[in-house]
């Protein structure tokens, strides 16, 4: 009996986990600080800003994965900086983390941003009134109104790292149980002869993942939604 998913792939699936979620957490309070910047303040350069963070979604990953790789490679830029300190990021999956967080952070923001874009400033503006600091203004009316956004925008950042593979085979390669993520071990098996039944058991549990995450946000944010519209 041919096993389901077979412990490469279970390796895999867990790394991929692993590099989404951490691709997810350590981007989100970021995420929330750009789009907050970018929909309540006007500055000079602006749009070059938001140029720059959407950037990732127009370039080839390879690109991208290029570019992380002369940045914060062994030899790169800050690299060796960074690598006295004992972070690593080339060749780890600290690196594929990274390289899924860039290409996830442009959707997180624009998500979060249109959230915030719908918060009315009337109330941002009452809180102020009564005394509140801008940023307590920022945790107590805009960011649990703009809650719903931010889920969305999480969850979107989730799947995109969950299926993350142009820049992150270039940055970190695709190493067996340090970065081999499911995208690239689906990668990897269709170049063996015989390994498309095993790719197939791998698309499929990707699909399901990124559906489930998706159905998931849906629901959440419905529920955000109406206890916000039910104060």
């Amino acid at each position: 009996m041919t096993v389901w998913l077979t412990p490469e792939g279970a390796q895999a699936l867990r790394l991929s986990l692993l590099v989404a979620l951490t691709a997810m957490a350590c981007s989100l309070p970021f995420g929330i600080a750009m789009a907050w910047l970018l929909a309540r303040r006007d500055f000079w350069g602006k749009q070059i800003l938001n140029g720059l963070v959407h950037l990732p979604l127009i370039l080839p990953p390879v690109v991208t994965g290029y570019l992380l790789l002369i940045t914060f490679g062994r030899r790169g830029t800050l690299g060796p900086f960074l690598e006295s300190f004992g972070i690593v990021f080339s060749f780890r999956w600290t690196g594929a983390a990274l390289a899924a967080a860039v290409m996830a952070f442009p959707l997180m923001v624009r998500a979060i941003r249109l959230s915030i874009e719908a918060v009315d400033q009337r109330l941002e503006a009452a809180a102020s009134t009564l005394g509140a600091a801008p940023f307590w203004v920022f945790l107590t009316v805009t960011l649990p109104l703009a809650l719903p956004g931010v889920l969305a925008g999480a969850v979107l950042g989730f799947a995109k790292a969950l299926g993350e593979f142009g820049d992150t085979i270039t940055f970190v390669a695709a190493i067996p149980g340090e970065t081999q993520t499911l995208p690239s071990a689906i990668y990897a098996l269709l170049q063996v002869p015989g390994g498309d039944a095993a790719a197939a058991r791998l698309v499929v549990l990707s699909i399901i993942l990124a559906m489930g995450a998706l159905i998931l946000s849906e629901v959440l944010a419905r529920r955000l939604q109406a206890r916000i519209a039910g104060r």
